[in-house]
């Protein structure tokens, strides 16, 4: 059985930037410092954001250099995890759709990058939130085609 986790101390955003036809998500590797691991794009919710999707468009900008996706909608995908810290974070998960896949400016905290399928995505993604979001996003899009 798991510890129960304590109050949400920190919110934090991630974003899982998409194209259509042919349906690619970008992936995202940490360098060996950061585990070397597969990850979307991620990051603190700061005092100065006005809410939860400005700091996803601030963390777009500063990981990817995206800085106009064609639309971002909320996954409703909202993960308490343990920090390293002991305290305890809440994930807001999002849909980030660009125009097309191009090459991101990598910042710093990330070594490479890849468009990948979907079912790729969740194969790399080293967390099963991340995993979960994904399938979440599919999800999505398969009823937004349905509807269409």
């Amino acid at each position: 059985m798991s510890e129960p986790l304590g109050p949400v101390v920190r919110e934090c955003v991630e974003g899982y930037l998409f194209v259509r036809e042919p349906l690619r998500v970008l992936l995202l590797r940490r360098p060996p410092s950061r585990g070397r691991i597969w990850v979307p794009v991620s990051g603190k919710v700061e005092t100065e954001d006005a809410g939860f999707e400005a700091a996803l468009r601030r963390e777009l900008r500063e990981e990817t250099g995206f800085a106009s996706p064609r639309r971002i909608t909320s996954l409703d995908w909202h993960v308490p995890f343990r920090a390293d810290s002991g305290e305890t974070w809440r994930l807001h998960a999002y849909a980030v759709e660009l125009d097309r896949p191009e090459p991101p400016t990598l910042s710093p905290e990330h070594e490479a990058f890849e468009w990948v399928p979907p079912d790729e995505a969740i194969r790399r993604l080293h967390y099963a939130d991340n995993q979960e979001a994904v399938r979440r996003l599919v999800g999505r899009l398969s009823v937004d085609r349905g509807n269409a």
